[in-house]
């Protein structure tokens, strides 16, 4: 125990902020999420494929931008100012989900949302690398992605409770949203102070050929992993839509948000600290055989009991893999190329999301929900035997 807290003393203050302002953008964002699917099937009318389109195209935008705002903040050598942007986007996006009568609004507003979340994502991380030392790196990305996760179960328990309080008004809680995005905003503006950058020699294009050469086999095999992984893990408003089919009353589906996120807040940080002192491959093998039980899970369940416990080894997974996946990706690029490393990633899993969330939708559509799940858990097998072929040549560890 004397361990754990002196290793949560040692990371920087700055990560804490960062932490606390994605937990309240977290927040303000999953009191929208967890009730989006049902406000667009049950009020707007959309289908499966449209929302499944929907969420899909804004969450592979919200990767694809992280590129472009990643490799801003290399070249100006300032990071700070590009999140403050990305995460005020999100706070003025939240009113337009309060208005929105049609489909096409609701994804004017998510993409808004979302372009927000991929400008503010590479610098963000960028910062938790500059002022982190290495031997804590997975401690700190694990700690904030804990701290972002809170929000993510606080958000959907929050949406819980004034749509019982409130009738299923949906409107009202959305417009309830916009006041943590603003305290988001607020905190990083006046509570952060970013560190000088670095470094020291004159700032050039990061993109060029010579740059993209120094990233590295070792880093564009995490590329690919993480692209793979997201491929697997589709938008996380198809648990939200099976908790639909199995008659769960309308106003207490967010809580499976609230457990999912619940799971994968708590394990963020303990597996975080776990990857700065194991094997990176195995424990990203073992998120991926807790993805497939998931996948697995849900396929089969018919009951309440079943859902949860599937989103459950869901969040999980989350914990396991993500804050992982960022310290992976921290510990392979150059200091210089980090927000331009952090973007080429979320680039890469923007592609895969948007494939993966429309592949979904059309397989939910046309075969059941069944058919989306097992095929999760057989490119999850597809992506282990990946990383087994990169162990054996020695590019991943």
């Amino acid at each position: 125990m004397f361990t754990r807290f002196t290793t949560l003393r040692q990371i920087p203050r700055g990560v804490w902020v960062l932490g606390g302002v994605s937990m309240l953008m977290d927040v303000s964002s999953e009191m929208v999420h967890s009730l989006l699917p049902l406000f667009m099937a049950t009020t707007l009318g959309a289908s499966v494929v449209i929302i499944g389109l929907i969420e899909g195209l804004a969450e592979a935008t919200a990767l694809i931008t992280k590129v472009f705002s990643g490799v801003l903040s290399d070249y100006l050598g300032r990071r700070k100012g590009l999140a403050l942007l990305g995460y005020g986007l999100g706070a003025l996006s939240k009113p337009l989900f309060a208005i929105a009568s049609s489909a096409g609004l609701v994804f004017g507003a998510r993409m808004i949302d979302r372009i927000g979340k991929g400008i503010r994502g590479a610098p963000r991380d960028a910062l938790v690398a500059d002022v982190t030392p290495p031997e804590i790196r997975g401690a700190a990305f694990g700690l904030r992605q804990s701290l972002d996760t809170v929000g993510a179960f606080m958000g959907p328990l929050l949406a819980v409770g004034l749509m019982l309080l409130w009738h299923n008004d949906f409107r009202a809680i959305f417009w309830v949203a916009v006041i943590p995005g603003v305290l988001a905003v607020a905190l990083l503006f006046f509570g952060l102070q970013e560190p000088i950058s670095p470094v020291k020699h004159k700032r050039r294009n990061p993109i060029r050929r010579e740059n993209l050469t120094r990233l590295g086999r070792g880093y564009w095999w995490v590329v690919g992993l993480g692209a793979v992984f997201t491929l697997a893990r589709f938008s996380e408003a198809f648990l939200v839509l099976r908790a639909q089919q199995m008659n769960i009353p309308l106003a207490l589906i967010p809580l499976v948000m609230v457990a999912m996120n619940l799971l994968y807040a708590f394990s963020a940080y303990p597996f975080g600290k776990l990857a700065d002192r194991m094997s990176h491959s195995n424990m990203l093998q073992t998120g991926l055989l807790v993805l497939i039980a998931a996948d697995l899970v849900l396929a089969v369940s018919h009951h309440w009991t079943g859902l949860l416990l599937g989103v459950a080894l869901w969040g999980i997974h989350m914990g396991m893999t993500q804050g992982l996946l960022a310290a992976m990706i921290a510990n392979t690029a150059p200091p210089d190329l980090r927000g331009t490393a952090f973007g080429m990633f979320n680039l890469m899993s923007g592609v895969a999301l948007l494939l993966a969330s429309l592949g979904a939708g059309i397989l939910w559509e046309t075969w059941g929900a069944a058919s989306t799940f097992y095929t999760g858990a057989i490119i999850c097998v597809m992506s282990l035997l990946g990383m087994r072929i990169a162990e054996k040549i020695g590019v991943i560890h």
